[in-house]
C-alpha cells in the first residue's frame, strides 16, 4: 500500500505567505474602490455638464428675451447706443436679434459682429448632442464666437438669436468641473473608507485567521491544539473554516496513523532476524523428527514441517504491508479444493474441543489461476477471523449451531469463493472502517492488518473482496477473482 509523503518542509514561512498578500490586497481593495467611485462620478458627470451648459445658455436667452420684450413693446426701430450698450453688458452678449411672424429685427448689436465658429440650436438639441457640444466647448472653446437660438415665451411665439463668446460659459463648466472632481474625490474616500473598514472586518481578519491558523498548523502537525476551531457564521468563509478543521483533523489523524506504522514497521524489523532464525532452528529439527519411527510423529511431522516452512515465508515478507507494492502473485494453475482442504486440516486441530465444524464445498474439478501461497494466507486468514469469532460467542446453549463454509463457484468468467460463518456477526464500527489497518479489527486488541492484507493481496491478482449482505446471523465475505491470467 503507498503513503504520499506530505511534503511539509517547503512550506514558507508566515512573513512570506501570510502578510505581504493581505497587505497586497487592503491597498488593492482601496485603489479598486476609489477607481470605481470615480468611474460613478465621470458616468454622471457626463451628463451633469452637458445640463449645466444648456442651462447657463437659457439663462442668456431669458435675460435678452426680457430686453427684447420691452424693445418689442415700445415699437421702437432702434434702440439707442447707451441702451444697446447696457443690454449687451448684461447679457454678456454680442448681438441680440428679436425673429417674430417670419421677420428678424436687431435689438442690439456691436459695430461689426465677429464671425461665426459654431451655431447652437437649443430647441433641436438630443441629449447625445448636448452632451457632445459640451466637451466640444470644454475642449476647444474659450475664444470662439458662436450663435444660440432658442424659443421664449408661454406659446414659443417668437425666437431670440443671440451672438456671444463662449469664454464665459467655458469658465463656468470648467469651476463646476473642478468642483464635481472636488466633491468626487471626498465621496470616493469615504465609500473608501467605509467599504474597507466592513470588508476588512467581514473579510480580510476571517482570511488572517485561516492563513496564520494554516502556518502554524504547517509547523507541527502533529499537535492537536493547533487545529483551529471554527467560529460561529453561516457564511462561506465559516464554511472555509469548517473545511479546514476537518481537513486539519484528518491530517492530524494520518499523521498519527502513518507514525504508528513506522513505529509497527521498526518494531517488526527489529524481531524479523531473530525470528526467522528461530524458525530455522525450528525447521531443522522438524526434519530430523520426520526420521522419528513414531506413527504418531509421522502422522503430525509433515504438517508441522509444512507450517513451520509457511512461517519462515510470511517472516521474510511480514513487512510487505507498507511497501510501495506486495509481491506481484507467481500465479500456477491450481486446485482450489486441495487447497480449502489444506486449510480446513490446519484449522481443524485448533477448533477440536470447541465444537466449531468447518465444511468445504469447493467441487473438485474447479482449478484457479493464482499464488496458491498468497490466496492460502488471504483464506486462512479470514477463515481464523471466523474460528475467533465463533469461539468468543461464549452461549452454552448446545443448540448453537458453529459452523464455518469454504464455497467456490465459476460466476461471470470469475472464480468467487465465499467465507460464510454462523457466529455472532460483524461489530458496526468495524464494518465502517472495513480493510483499514488500526481500524477495521473485528475483535477488541485486533489491528485491522490481516483484512488490509487480504484485500491487497487479492487486488494484485485483479480481483477483490467484499463483505456480502446474508439474511441470517453471521458473516459473509466474498472472493472474486477472474477466472483466466489477466
Amino acid at each position: 500500500m503507498s503513503h504520499e509523503k506530505l511534503d511539509l518542509d517547503n512550506i514558507k514561512p508566515a512573513q512570506e505567505i501570510g502578510t505581504k498578500p493581505v497587505r497586497g490586497l487592503q491597498s488593492k481593495l482601496i485603489t479598486l474602490t476609489i477607481i470605481f467611485v470615480m468611474l460613478a462620478e465621470v458616468l454622471a458627470f457626463v451628463p451633469s455638464v452637458a445640463n449645466t451648459r444648456l442651462r447657463w445658455l437659457e439663462d442668456r436667452l431669458n435675460t435678452a428675451a426680457a430686453a427684447s420684450i420691452v424693445f418689442e413693446s415700445q415699437q421702437v426701430t432702434e434702440l439707442s447706443a447707451k441702451v444697446q450698450s447696457d443690454t449687451l453688458m448684461s447679457t454678456g452678449t454680442k448681438a441680440i436679434i428679436l425673429r417674430k411672424d417670419g421677420t428678424s429685427r436687431i435689438v442690439a448689436s456691436e459695430e461689426m459682429p465677429p464671425a461665426i465658429s459654431a451655431s447652437y440650436d437649443l430647441d433641436n438639441t438630443g441629449p447625445l448632442a448636448a452632451i457632445m457640444d459640451a466637451f466640444e466647448t470644454l475642449i476647444w472653446g474659450g475664444d470662439r464666437i458662436i450663435r444660440v437660438l432658442g424659443a421664449v415665451g408661454e406659446s414659443n411665439d417668437f425666437q431670440i438669436e443671440l451672438i456671444i463668446s463662449d469664454d464665459q460659459l467655458r469658465h463656468a463648466m470648467l469651476i463646476y468641473s473642478r468642483n464635481v472632481l472636488f466633491i468626487s474625490l471626498i465621496i470616493a474616500a469615504i465609500t473608501a473608507g467605509l467599504l474597507f473598514f466592513t470588508i476588512n472586518r467581514l473579510m480580510l481578519q476571517p482570511i488572517r485567521r485561516l492563513t496564520w491558523s494554516m502556518q502554524n498548523f504547517s509547523d507541527n502537525p502533529e499537535d492537536a491544539t493547533r487545529i483551529i476551531k471554527p467560529d460561529d457564521g453561516d457564511d462561506e468563509l465559516w464554511l472555509a473554516e469548517q473545511h479546514l478543521s476537518a481537513m486539519q483533523t484528518q491530517l492530524h489523524s494520518t499523521l498519527r496513523q502513518q507514525k504508528r506504522l513506522a513505529d509497527l514497521g521498526l518494531a517488526v524489523s527489529k524481531i524479523n532476524h531473530d525470528m526467522r532464525n528461530i524458525l530455522t532452528s525450528a525447521q531443522l529439527i522438524s526434519d530430523r523428527m520426520a526420521n522419528v519411527d513414531d506413527p504418531m510423529v509421522k502422522r503430525f511431522a509433515p504438517k508441522l514441517l509444512q507450517t513451520i516452512d509457511r512461517a519462515v515465508g510470511y517472516s521474510s515478507e511480514v513487512l510487505g504491508y507498507g511497501r510501495a507494492q506486495e509481491a506481484e502473485p507467481k500465479r500456477r494453475v491450481i486446485k482450489l479444493a486441495a487447497l480449502t482442504a489444506e486449510i480446513k486440516d490446519v484449522l481443524s486441530d485448533d477448533v477440536q474441543d470447541d465444537d466449531i465444524e468447518i465444511i468445504t464445498k469447493v467441487p473438485e474439478e474447479l482449478e484457479l489461476h493464482a499464488d496458491s501461497e498468497q490466496l492460502f494466507r488471504v483464506i486462512n486468514n479470514i477463515s481464523r477471523n471466523a474460528i475467533q469469532a465463533l469461539k468468543s460467542d461464549y452461549d452454552a446453549d448446545p443448540a448453537i449451531v458453529k459452523r464455518l463454509c469454504l464455497d467456490a463457484f465459476i460466476k461471470d468468467n470469475a472464480v468467487c469463493i465465499t467465507i460464510d460463518d454462523t457466529g455472532p456477526g460483524m461489530p458496526a464500527r468495524a464494518k465502517e472502517h472495513l480493510f483499514k489497518p488500526f481500524q477495521g479489527s473485528t475483535r477488541a486488541g485486533g489491528t485491522g492488518l490481516g483484512l488490509a492484507i487480504a484485500r491487497e493481496l487479492v487486488q494484485a491478482h485483479g480481483g477483490d473482496i467484499i463483505l456480502a449482505e446474508k439474511s441470517t446471523p453471521g458473516t459473509r465475505f466474498e472472493i472474486t477473482i477472474p477466472h483466466s491470467a489477466s
